[in-house]
């Protein structure tokens, strides 16, 4: 367990404002203390069939939030720039917020369809990473969530 206290945030954010009011999915991973653990929280809002606010937070160890620091660094999502990825648009938009250390990025993207989306971009590279970090880093919430709580996520 690393259980050092440098600073570490990492924030998702996908949504936007339609028919059903705004809809998001949000979550964050934030260190506390001393280092040894973090708070997640996690929001899903869609007024689709007249679903509620879901806001859960949970506490999650060092050993998470080192499996989550990694997965950054092997992704080398922190070299990327966002300057040639598709702007939000109508149909919402997309934030991804990572801090590690002395380093810090913000990213902010249209909604990423599929991965067609993604090819068909000006930095399909750039994209790519940051298309797979999401998926990476949902699939991991999605699971602590359905792990915590007697909820499904979607």
């Amino acid at each position: 367990m690393s259980g050092n206290a440098e600073p570490f945030y990492v924030r998702y954010y996908s949504g936007h404002s339609g028919r059903f009011g705004h809809e998001f999915l949000e979550f964050d991973f934030r260190v506390v203390g001393d280092g040894r653990s973090a708070i997640a929280r996690y929001a899903n809002n869609s007024n689709y069939r007249n679903d509620s606010l879901i806001r859960k937070e949970m506490c999650v160890s060092s050993l998470v939030v080192d499996e989550i620091k990694q997965m950054i660094k092997d992704s080398e999502i922190m070299k990327e720039d966002d300057t040639k990825w598709p702007q939000k648009n109508k149909d919402g938009r997309q934030e991804l917020e990572i801090r590690m250390g002395s380093s810090h990025i913000s990213f902010e993207t249209a909604k990423i369809g599929s991965i067609v989306d993604v090819d068909e971009s000006e930095d399909p590279d750039g994209m790519r990473v940051f298309y797979y970090m999401v998926q990476d880093l949902k699939a991991l919430v999605f699971s602590l969530t359905s792990l915590h709580f007697k909820i499904k996520p979607i």
